[in-house]
């Protein structure tokens, strides 16, 4: 089977895919809580989450080098 995008691609990906999933999750419980699940709710999710992951997605790219960064540091060596 063959690669379908191209490596160099990957932090990109990692980033779409990790704050795409975090931010629907975060806003699915966000909305829950202030609305609960009556009329609407899809909405107002899918309302929220578009928002969180349209901040999330640049945060993840700029926050996941630095996170690696430090959490190498507070490793012990091999």
């Amino acid at each position: 089977m063959s690669a379908m995008i191209a490596r160099r691609y990957a932090p990109l990906l990692f980033g779409l895919i990790l704050s795409g999933l975090m931010s629907l999750l975060v806003s699915g419980i966000a909305t829950y809580r202030a609305t609960g699940l009556g009329p609407g709710f899809a909405g107002l999710w899918a309302s929220g989450w578009l928002t969180a992951w349209l901040v999330a997605f640049p945060v993840v790219l700029v926050v996941a080098p630095l996170t690696r960064r430090a959490v190498d540091a507070l490793l012990a060596p091999d």
